[in-house]
Formats: C-alpha cells, structure tokens, sequence
C-alpha cells in the first residue's frame, strides 16, 4: 500500500521518497508511450522529464487508492497536448543546408530505437505509425500499455466511447494495412494483386 499522505501540508521525507520510487516504476511505459506520441527519442525524454517534474510538484494532489499510474500517464498527455498546442504558435526556423550538412552518427540509432525496434515488427510499427495520431494513441494505450477504456478516456478527456471507437477504428486499420487490405487494393486484397 501507499505511504504517503496527502493534505495541506507538505509531505514528509519517507512519504515522498515512496511517492517518488513507485512513479519512478512508471518510467518506462510513460517513456514508450512519449515516443509514440512524439515519434522523436529526444523529445520523448524531454516530455518524460516535464512529466515528473509536474507530478513531483504536484504530488501533494494526488490522492492515496487511486491509480498513480494512470495519473501519470494523464499529465504526460495533457503535457504533449499543451506542448504542441504551444508549438503551432512558435513556428520554427529551419536551415535546410546545416540540415543536409549535418554528419550521421556513427552507429546509427540510439539504444531506445534500437529496443523498440527489436521488440516490435518492422511491418507492425510502420502500421502503427501510420495510424492518424488520435487511432495511434488510443491503440497503444490500450493494447500496448493495458490502460481500460475509462482510464485512456480519462487520460485523453473524452468520452468513453470515442476512445472505444478509436480503439475499434485504429484496430481495423492496422489490420488492413498488415494483410493489405487497406483502400486502394479491393475487398479483402484481391484487386490489383
């Protein structure tokens, strides 16, 4: 069970060491989980980071019995949310030729990648990445990380039942797209094969 307390007080040294331990035990779904919203191993960390620093500020609202997991997961969405919401007003330089200049590393991916790509299917990953952003969330939330319907409709406020939607919806796609029965290629894959 839980040792922390919550309340107006500041929570002592033993009750935020545990606080602190058990969503410290999250870091690797949330991190999963940052990467395929972020689709970038950089930006993941970052917003895993703003995770923690936002749920250790507020550790003092989270109330002892309910699941510090899905209340993790929640502020890691409402901060990607509010992130690109702010992104789209802070529109970004590029310089194309530093770009094309830049040298590859060495050794190719970092080793999150290169776990991710180990752990999930080439053709799977490319079908989940190919999901719009709304089916890809929903689907990895619960497939991948074992969330309920109310936990992920928690997480991305809406209603139940769109995130079932989503669910069913995203599902559907990405089992047209493994068996190659997506639009353009006829009723269960026969035209133009």
């Amino acid at each position: 069970m839980r040792a922390w307390r919550t309340g107006s007080s500041a929570p002592d040294s033993g009750d935020r060491a545990a606080f602190e331990a058990e969503a410290l035990a999250q870091l690797d779904g949330l991190y999963a989980t940052a990467l395929r919203l972020t689709r970038d191993p950089v930006a993941a960390q970052d917003l895993v980071q703003d995770t923690f620093v936002k749920a250790l500020r507020a550790s003092r609202q989270f109330e002892p019995g309910t699941n510090l997991r899905a209340w993790l997961f929640t502020i890691l969405h409402n901060t990607f949310r509010n992130d690109r919401r702010d992104a789209g007003r802070d529109p970004v330089e590029v310089d194309s030729e530093a770009v094309d200049e830049a040298p590859v590393r060495a050794g190719g991916d970092d080793p999150e990648t290169l776990l991710l790509r180990a752990s999930v299917g080439v053709e799977l990953r490319a079908a989940l990445e190919g999901l719009p952003d709304e089916y890809r969330v929903a689907v990895w939330l619960r497939d991948a990380e074992e969330f309920s319907y109310a936990e992920i409709a928690k997480m991305l406020d809406v209603p139940i039942g769109t995130v079932m939607s989503r669910i069913a919806r995203g599902r559907r796609r990405l089992y047209a797209r493994l068996t190659g029965q997506e639009q353009g290629q006829g009723p269960r894959g026969q035209g133009g094969r």
